[in-house]
């Protein structure tokens, strides 16, 4: 037997005893009780309280899943213009909160405010969202999916937010991003205050304390210490933090034949994002109604479990020569022909771990060419760009057959 793998079969009773949380455990409850968000917190200097964990609407436009999260105690209701296509997801949201007091819960969105957009643009923009959201205003607006600083460097942006605030359409302004360059882009935007709150791809495999814990069973190295030093930072300028992209890569099925009842791989990577001091809550897409309970009740207890570790341990020992971390970035400038590898392989990740081939579709056509080099190329020049040992060239190869 391969002896990481050995180690890692043992870790359960090796760490089980030393893994304490940081906050107190919430009470089970009995078999039959629903589960219900348990905990709400406030992000930052905006003042808004939030349930710690959000409905993500990127892989639904089904305004029933939106009241049964509603039902579930969850009152932070996240999405954007381009979530489904044509903004389904921002009207089947719109429709199903129809009716319920506007204080009763935060409602987020995005738009992908370009480096040469006008300020009339975006708020073209922003009023289409409120049209298909059916709200006069919005309690936090992200520039979505942030990847060039020359996005943020347009001064449109920061006027026209302002005067979106000043018109009362919307409340906070943030920054959301998870591509190569998302530590240099949330530099900027805090460094020149331009965000309130930040949407960022955070889990318990980009944690460096994960990786310490990991480091005499296998090896499992974190991504660049840069994502950390920014949360962190945002944190001292009390800057609302939000996690996304909190499963790394969310192949939930992996490791189903060794999860017990009431203790699932996501709820032990939700738990151990929402105890990191890094993060405020986080939001994670919802597709199925027993997907809203399966994740609520992470926060119904709430707290760090024994067996989480040994559960996160085994899916990132299976994972870890699969997954392209966010924000690594490791790859780049290693294809001649220009293929933005990272990218690429994003889009990868939404066919093949979350399932949402229209998702990955769109997003792999706003890249261009693509990877489309890669299905004749011989060299293989990105062989050995990953600094944690992807195969780059089978991976893009196959993401331009799927997608192209």
């Amino acid at each position: 037997m391969d002896p990481h793998r050995r180690k890692l079969l043992r870790l359960g009773a090796a760490v089980g005893a030393g893994l304490v949380g940081r906050r107190a455990a919430a009470a089970a409850g009995d078999g039959g009780t629903p589960p219900r968000i348990g905990r709400s917190v406030t992000l930052g200097r905006t003042g808004l309280r939030v349930s710690e964990i959000g409905f993500g609407s990127a892989s639904s436009s089904d305004p029933a899943l939106v009241r049964h999260a509603l039902d579930r105690g969850v009152t932070f209701f996240d999405t954007a213009e381009s979530y489904r296509g044509g903004s389904r997801a921002e009207a089947a949201i719109g429709a199903a909160l129809q009716g319920v007091p506007r204080d009763r819960y935060v409602l987020a969105s995005k738009t992908r405010a370009g480096a040469r957009e006008t300020a009339a643009q975006m708020m073209q923009a922003l009023e289409g969202s409120l049209k298909s959201l059916r709200t006069d205003y919005l309690d936090i607006y992200f520039n979505h999916a942030v990847n060039n600083v020359d996005r943020l460097r347009n001064h449109h942006w920061a006027e026209f937010t302002e005067r979106a605030t000043a018109q009362g359409k919307i409340r906070f302004r943030g920054v959301s991003g998870h591509g190569s360059r998302l530590v240099e882009c949330l530099d900027f935007a805090l460094d020149h205050d331009l965000a309130d709150v930040v949407l960022a791809a955070y889990s318990f495999a980009l944690d460096p304390d994960f990786s310490d814990r990991l480091r005499h069973t296998f090896h499992f190295v974190a991504m660049q210490p840069g994502l950390p030093r920014v949360l962190d930072k945002a944190k001292a300028n009390n800057v609302g933090v939000v996690a996304m992209k909190t499963l790394m890569g969310a192949r939930l099925n992996d490791v189903r034949e060794h999860e017990t009842e009431g203790r699932t791989f996501a709820q032990a990577a939700l738990r151990w994002v929402l105890e990191s001091p890094r993060v405020d809550a986080a939001v994670i897409s919802m597709k199925t109604l027993d997907q809203i309970d399966e994740f609520v009740g992470a926060s119904r207890h709430a707290g760090a479990q024994p067996q989480d570790l040994p559960l996160l341990a085994r899916y990132a020992y299976r994972q870890n020569a699969r997954w392209c971390r966010p924000g690594c970035d490791g790859c780049a400038g290693a294809c001649p022909h220009g293929v933005e590898i990272a990218e690429v392989l994003r889009t990868r990740m939404y066919a093949v771990d979350y399932g949402d081939e229209a998702l990955a579709r769109n997003d792999y056509a706003a890249l261009g060419e693509g990877a489309s080099p890669c299905v004749t190329c011989r060299h293989e020049a990105c062989r050995g760009a990953c600094p944690f040992g992807l195969s780059i060239a089978a991976l893009t190869r196959d993401t331009a057959n799927r997608l192209a």
